[in-house]
């Protein structure tokens, strides 16, 4: 009986288990975007302003290079979703115009990563902070609105 009983609980609670893990792969998934474009977020109508997610990709030869070289967005709490599909590790990060970082992202290879920023209207520039990769052009220009 002990063992029927064992069984019923295993088979009940197995499928939970297995739903639970498998919840962190979904939002990763959904939470990253490859699109090279600049999309809304959010209808706006807030006081702070609106969201954005700002899509920003490394070259997927492994140059150093973003496959964006300018892009532009709205003043408030954005996201920026950084695919990198090359082999070679990148980042993405955000410096305003007096050269202040206001954010970066890890540094990864062959796979995607968000990088939450709080911008204000102004320019910015977004770089790759691995050793030589600015310097090699690695970098872009960020128009806030």
């Amino acid at each position: 009986m002990r063992k029927l009983v064992l069984l019923v609980a295993l088979v009940i609670l197995a499928p939970l288990a297995l739903t639970a893990c498998g919840g962190d792969d979904d939002e990763t998934t959904t939470s990253a975007q490859t699109t090279p474009t600049t999309t809304p977020a959010g209808g706006g109508g807030g006081g702070g302003g609106g969201s954005e997610t700002i899509s920003l990709s490394a070259d997927p030869s492994g140059a150093f290079a973003y496959e964006q070289t300018s892009l532009s967005a709205q003043a408030g709490n954005d996201t920026i979703d950084f695919d990198n599909p090359a082999p070679i590790g990148h980042d993405v990060c955000v410096e305003d115009s007096s050269g202040n970082e206001v954010g970066c992202s890890d540094v990864i290879t062959q796979s995607k990563t968000t990088l939450p920023v709080d911008l204000k209207a102004g320019d910015y520039t977004y770089f790759c902070s691995v050793d030589g990769h600015r310097a090699a052009g690695m970098e872009g220009t960020l128009t806030v609105d």
